[in-house]
C-alpha cells in the first residue's frame, strides 16, 4: 500500500490531468447536441463491431457441430433420393410412402483417422455398433464416389478398408452398356487418384471418358458414380480386358463419409448360405 501511495504521489499531476480531461469530455458531450450525437454514433459503431467479431468467433467454435448436423441431414436426403431413384417407373405411379420400405439408408460419420500413403490404407470413423454399423457395409463419399467397406467395429468406432487397399475389390460396370468388371487399386500404380477396372469381357470395347458406376452386386447400391476411363482396352493374359480410370473420390480430403445400411443384406446372406458350393 505504501508503494502504491508513493507511486500516486509521484505521478499525481498525470492522474489529475486524466481526471480533468475525462470530466471535460463528459461535460462537452452532455451540454452540446452535436458532440453528443457524434459520440453516440461512434460508440455504437465500436460496440457493433465488437459484437460482430464476437459472433464470428462463436460461429467458428460451433463449426464442428454445424458440420455434423449438415452431414446427418445430407445422409437423410441421400436416402430419400435413393428411394425415389429406385422406383420402378414401368409401373403405374402410386402416392405411397416409399421411405418405409426403402432398402438402403445412409448414416453420416466423421473420419477421425485416415491414411493414403500406404499399400493397404485404413481409415477410422466415429460410429460403431451402437449406431448399427456392421462388418461389410459399404461406405461412400459425401458428394459421390466409393470409399471402401467397413472392416472392424467397436462400440463407438469402426475401421474402413479403403478402396486404396490391395484386398479391396468392388463390383462395378460400364454405365453405357452395363458390362461388369472389378474395381481394384494399386496394380503397379499407387496414385490415389487412379484405379483399374478389371475382368471386363474382351468383346466389350471401352472408350476414353466412359463412366464407371457400381453394379449393385455386393454391398454398394447400383449406379454410384466411381470415375471415368482414361486408358481403355488393356489386354490381359486371361481373355479379359482392363482399363485405368480417374477416381471421383478425393481420399486426401475426406472429413465425412456415409455408411450405407442395406436392410436386406442379412436376408440375402442367409439365403445364399443355403446354396452348397458344388451345386
Amino acid at each position: 500500500m505504501r508503494n502504491l501511495w508513493i507511486f500516486v504521489s509521484r505521478y499525481n499531476a498525470f492522474f489529475l490531468f486524466i481526471i480533468f480531461f475525462l470530466l471535460g469530455i463528459y461535460f462537452t458531450v452532455k451540454n452540446n447536441a452535436y458532440q453528443r450525437s457524434v459520440t453516440l454514433n461512434s460508440s455504437n459503431e465500436v460496440v457493433g463491431t465488437a459484437y460482430e467479431r464476437l459472433n464470428i468467433f462463436k460461429r467458428y467454435l460451433n463449426l464442428g457441430m454445424v458440420n455434423d448436423s449438415l452431414a446427418a441431414e445430407n445422409a437423410k436426403l441421400k436416402g430419400q433420393l435413393l428411394a425415389l431413384n429406385t422406383v420402378d417407373t414401368a409401373k403405374d405411379i402410386k402416392v405411397i410412402d416409399t421411405l418405409t420400405d426403402q432398402q438402403y439408408t445412409y448414416l453420416a460419420a466423421k473420419v477421425v483417422k485416415n491414411s493414403v500413403t500406404l499399400r493397404n490404407n485404413i481409415m477410422t470413423i466415429n460410429k460403431g455398433s451402437v449406431d448399427g454399423i456392421k462388418n461389410g457395409m459399404a461406405v461412400i463419399a459425401p458428394q459421390r464416389g466409393v470409399v471402401g467397406l467397413i472392416r472392424d467395429v467397436s462400440e463407438h468406432l469402426a475401421t474402413i478398408q479403403s478402396l486404396l487397399h490391395k484386398d479391396t475389390r468392388i463390383s462395378v460396370s460400364l454405365k453405357k452398356n452395363h458390362a461388369l468388371g472389378s474395381l481394384v487399386w494399386g496394380d503397379g500404380n499407387f496414385d490415389i487418384r487412379k484405379a483399374f477396372i478389371k475382368e471386363v469381357p474382351n468383346h466389350i470395347k471401352m472408350y476414353v471418358g466412359d463412366s464407371v458406376v457400381t453394379s449393385g452386386y455386393g454391398s454398394f447400391p447400383a449406379g454410384i458414380f466411381v470415375g471415368k476411363i482414361v486408358k481403355p482396352n488393356v489386354a490381359t493374359n486371361d481373355n479379359f480386358l482392363s482399363g485405368e480410370l480417374n477416381l471421383v473420390t478425393d481420399f486426401s480430403t475426406l472429413q465425412y463419409v456415409y455408411v450405407i445400411k442395406d436392410k436386406k443384406a442379412e436376408e440375402q446372406k442367409a439365403l445364399e448360405s443355403l446354396v452348397k458350393p458344388n451345386e
